[in-house]
C-alpha cells in the first residue's frame, strides 16, 4: 500500500517495505511482552490454557488458507480463463511449463552456474504446488520481457539437470549421438564465416556415401534462443525412424545477428548441399541429394523464406544464364510455423515521417525517444544511435540491401506483385472493399445519401488468432511483440506490408504456383493458426490458377486438369485442443511422439514421391523417343524423310490410301490402354490411401468453416452458457 500512497510503485519500495515489516515484528517478539500488548494479554492468556501451539499454527494458516480464497468459498471468483481453452493433457503440460518458467526466472540472478541450475530446480518444483503464484509470477515477467529472459526460458532444456532428465525420459531411438557441423558458405555468398550444425544420423558418417536423401532442419526459438540440442527428442526420432541423415542449422540469434542474417545462412547452407552434391556433409557428391526442408515456429517462417529466396534466384539464373540454377527442395514440413510479422497496426513510413519532422522535434522529442528506447529495454545495453532522417537514401544506415533490392525489383519487373490483403493487420493498407449495391444504385440516380448505412459482417471470423487467443499460456502477445523487434534490430526498416521474406503470407502468386508441396501440423488454439490457414489457402489458389493457365494455353494437356489435386499442392493438420510449441516437450506432452511420428513420415513420404515423379518422367521421356523412331518410317530407308516436298506428298498420299486396321487390333489397343490406365489409377489410389493413414490422436477438420465454427463456439461457450464437447 505504502508504495501506491507514494505514487511510484516499485520492485525495490516493495522490498523496503517488506524488510520493514519483517524487522518491526522480529524485534516485537524478542522484546516485547510474550502475551503481546496490554489490549490483549488477557485473551492470550486464555487461549494459551485452551489450545496448544499446534493447535494454534494449524488454525492461523487455516485462517490464511481461507482468507485467501474467501471469493471463492463465496461464489464471487471470476471463471478461469482457459477452462474451455486446452485438452487435459496439454494444459498439464502447460502448466509444468509455468512452473519451470517461474522456477527458472527466480533463479536467473544467482551468478554461480551450479547454484543457479540447483536453485531453478528448487523454485520449480515449490512452483508446481503453487501453481497460482507461478501463473502470478510468469504474468509479471512477461510484462517486462528482455532477451534475457527469453533466453533463459526457452534454453532451460539444455541445463544438465533438465537434459539428464530427459535422456532419461526419452526412448532410445538410435545408437550414435549428434555430431558437431560446419557447413561452408558457398562463393557467391557475400558472407565467409561457416555456419555451424548438428548431424543426426544412426550410423557412422561412412554409409552416408550410398544416401541421397537428407532432412534439412531449421529449428525455431523467436529468432534469438534455441540451439538444434534443445530439440533432441523430436531429432532423434525421425534419426531413427527415417534412416536419413538431419542437419539441423544452429544459426546466428538476434539481437546479435538480426534479419536477414539468419535466412541468409540457411539459403547460403542450401545452395552449399547442392551444389557440394552433399559433400559438406559426407555424401558421395556424385548425385544432387533430394532435400526436405523442415522447420518449426521461427524456423518454419527462415524454411518458407528460404524455399522463396530458391525460387527467386531460380527465376533470375534463368534471367541471366550466368550459372546453373538451384532445384527446388522436394517438400516442406512446417510445424506451427509464423508467417506473418505484421501482429499489429505498426506505424508506416508516413506516420513515422511526421513524427520525425523536424519542425515538430521539440514537441515529439520525449515521444520518439520513448519509441526509441523499446530496443534498449529488450536487450539490456544501448546500441549505437543514429541519425536516420540525414540519410538522402530514405534507407536506414544499417538497413540490409538485399531485401531492399528484392523488393523493389520486383517492383520495377512487375512479375512480383505482392499482397498485403493477407496480413494480420496493417488494415490502413488492405484493398478497399467495393461499395455495396445498394450504395451503387443510389450514386447513379438523383438523390445521392450521404448518411451511414451499417453493413453486414461479411465473415463469421471478426478477430484474428492472435486475437482470439490472447491469453495463450505458450505464447503471449508480449512475447511476440519482443520477438519481431529484436529479430527485425534497431536499424532495419522493412515494409511489413510487402517484404515477403519477412512474412512469407505476403509472397506473390508467380512464386506461390512453384511452390514445392508442404505439408502443415499446428495446433487448432494456436495464437499463429491463421498463418497456416491462410498461406496454404494461397498456395492452393495459385497452384490451380497455374494449372488451368497452362492447361488453356494447350501446355499440359487435359491431364494436368484431371490429375490436379490439392492434396499433392498443401496438407494441413490441426491439433484440437492445443496451442503452440508442442514439438518441444513430449516429455510432458506424451501426444507429441505421435505427431513426431507423424513428420518423418510426411518426410519419407515426400522424398519417396519424388523418386517415384522422377520415374515416371524417364519412362515417359524414354516412350516419347521410341515413339518418333517408330514414326520415322523402315530403317532401310532413313534419308527419305529428307526428299523433296513432292516425295514428301507422294509419301503421305500412299499412306493415306493404306487399308484401315482391324477393329480386333483397335479393339484390343483400346483395352489395352484402359487397362494401362485403370492400373496407374488404382496405383495412385493405393498411394495415397497409404500415406493418408492417420493416427487416433490427429483430427483433420474438412474445411475453414469448421475451424472458425469451433474458434467462435470456444470464445463465445463462456457467455451464451454452452460448452465445448469434450
Amino acid at each position: 500500500m505504502i508504495d501506491h500512497v507514494l505514487g511510484k510503485p516499485s520492485v525495490k519500495s516493495r522490498r523496503l517495505q517488506v524488510l520493514a515489516v519483517l524487522a518491526f515484528w522480529s524485534f516485537y517478539l524478542f522484546r516485547g511482552h510474550r502475551h503481546g500488548p496490554p489490549s490483549v494479554r488477557y485473551l492470550s492468556k486464555i487461549s494459551s490454557k485452551l489450545l496448544t501451539t499446534w493447535q494454534t499454527i494449524v488454525l492461523t494458516m487455516m485462517y490464511l488458507y481461507a482468507a485467501r480464497n474467501f471469493s471463492t468459498l463465496v461464489g464471487l471468483a471470476s471463471p478461469e480463463p482457459m477452462a474451455n481453452m486446452y485438452d487435459a493433457k496439454y494444459f498439464r503440460a502447460t502448466w509444468v511449463l509455468t512452473a519451470l518458467d517461474a522456477g527458472f526466472w527466480t533463479a536467473m540472478k544467482i551468478k554461480r552456474k551450479w547454484a543457479r541450475d540447483i536453485a531453478s530446480l528448487v523454485f520449480s518444483l515449490f512452483y508446481l504446488f503453487a501453481a497460482e503464484r507461478a501463473d502470478e509470477k510468469v504474468r509479471k515477467v512477461r510484462g517486462a520481457l528482455t532477451v534475457e529472459h527469453l533466453r533463459v526460458s526457452w534454453n532451460k532444456g539444455t541445463t544438465p539437470y533438465l537434459q539428464a532428465a530427459q535422456n532419461l525420459m526419452r526412448p532410445r531411438f538410435t545408437r550414435w549421438p549428434p555430431r558437431a557441423i560446419r557447413i561452408p558458405r558457398p562463393s557467391s555468398s557475400d558472407y565467409k564465416d561457416s555456419v555451424a550444425g548438428w548431424l543426426y544420423y544412426d550410423g557412422p558418417i561412412s554409409d552416408l556415401e550410398h544416401i541421397n536423401k537428407m532432412i534439412l532442419d531449421i529449428p525455431g526459438g523467436g529468432f534469438m534462443a534455441m540451439d538444434p540440442r534443445c530439440n533432441d527428442d523430436k531429432l532423434f526420432a525421425w534419426a531413427g525412424k527415417t534412416g536419413l541423415p538431419i542437419l539441423s542449422l544452429d544459426y546466428k540469434k538476434a539481437p546479435e545477428f538480426p534479419y536477414p542474417y539468419a535466412l541468409n545462412e540457411c539459403f547460403d547452407v542450401y545452395t552449399t548441399i547442392v551444389r557440394s552434391k552433399g559433400r559438406c556433409i559426407g555424401m558421395s557428391g556424385t548425385h544432387v541429394p533430394k532435400v526436405v526442408v523442415t522447420g518449426d515456429s521461427a524456423g518454419g517462417n527462415l524454411a518458407t523464406a528460404m524455399t522463396l529466396m530458391v525460387i527467386g534466384s531460380i527465376v533470375n539464373t534463368r534471367q541471366s544464364s550466368a550459372q546453373t540454377e538451384l532445384p527446388l527442395p522436394v517438400g516442406l514440413v512446417l510445424m506451427y510455423p509464423s508467417l506473418d510479422m505484421n501482429i499489429g497496426n505498426w506505424m508506416s513510413d508516413e506516420q513515422m515521417s511526421l513524427i520525425k519532422d523536424r519542425r515538430m522535434r521539440a514537441t515529439n522529442k520525449d515521444y520518439l525517444r520513448r519509441k526509441n528506447m523499446q530496443y534498449n529495454d529488450l536487450v539490456g545495453t544501448p546500441h549505437q544511435s543514429d541519425d536516420e532522417d540525414d540519410d538522402p537514401s530514405g534507407l536506414a544506415p544499417g538497413e540490409n540491401r538485399l531485401q531492399t533490392s528484392s523488393v523493389n525489383g520486383a517492383d520495377q519487373n512487375g512479375s512480383l506483385s505482392p499482397h498485403p490483403e493477407y496480413s494480420h493487420a496493417n488494415r490502413q493498407t488492405w484493398t478497399k472493399s467495393p461499395l455495396p449495391s445498394t450504395a451503387v444504385s443510389k450514386q447513379g440516380s438523383n438523390s445521392v445519401s450521404t448518411s451511414h448505412r451499417p453493413e453486414p459482417m461479411r465473415t463469421r471470423l471478426a478477430m484474428a488468432s492472435m486475437i482470439s487467443y490472447f491469453n495463450d499460456r505458450v505464447l503471449t502477445p508480449e512475447m511476440m511483440r519482443a520477438i519481431i523487434i529484436l529479430y527485425i534490430g534497431p536499424h532495419n526498416r522493412p515494409d511489413f506490408s510487402q517484404d515477403y521474406l519477412l512474412s512469407p503470407i505476403l509472397a506473390p502468386d508467380s512464386l506461390l504456383e512453384k511452390f514445392p508441396k508442404t505439408h502443415f501440423l499446428t495446433g487448432e488454439r494456436d495464437p499463429l493458426v491463421d498463418d497456416t490457414v491462410i498461406f496454404a489457402g494461397r498456395l492452393r489458389r495459385a497452384k490451380q490458377a497455374f494449372h488451368s493457365q497452362r492447361s488453356s494455353q494447350g501446355m499440359g494437356g487435359l491431364d494436368d486438369v484431371t490429375d490436379f489435386d490439392e492434396k499433392d499442392v498443401a496438407e494441413i493438420v490441426l491439433i484440437p485442443g492445443i496451442s503452440h510449441g508442442f514439438m518441444q516437450f513430449p516429455s510432458a506432452y506424451p501426444p507429441a511422439w505421435k505427431l513426431i511420428d507423424r513428420c518423418a513420415h510426411w518426410a519419407v513420404e515426400l522424398l519417396n514421391n519424388e523418386e517415384t515423379r522422377n520415374m515416371r518422367e524417364q519412362q515417359s521421356l524414354s516412350r516419347r523417343y521410341h515413339a518418333r523412331t517408330e514414326s520415322s518410317g523402315d530403317e532401310d530407308r532413313p534419308l527419305e524423310i529428307s526428299m523433296t516436298k513432292m516425295r514428301t506428298r507422294a509419301t503421305s498420299d500412299e499412306s493415306k490410301a493404306r487399308p484401315p486396321a482391324n477393329d480386333s487390333d483397335k479393339a484390343e489397343g483400346v483395352g489395352e490402354s484402359k487397362r494401362t490406365n485403370g492400373n496407374s489409377k488404382k496405383r495412385r489410389s493405393t498411394a495415397r490411401t497409404g500415406s493418408g493413414q492417420r493416427s487416433k490422436s490427429i483430427v483433420k477438420l474438412n474445411s475453414s468453416d469448421d475451424l472458425l465454427g469451433r474458434r467462435m463456439q470456444g470464445l463465445a461457450g463462456s457467455l451464451t452458457g454452452a460448452q465445448e464437447e469434450e
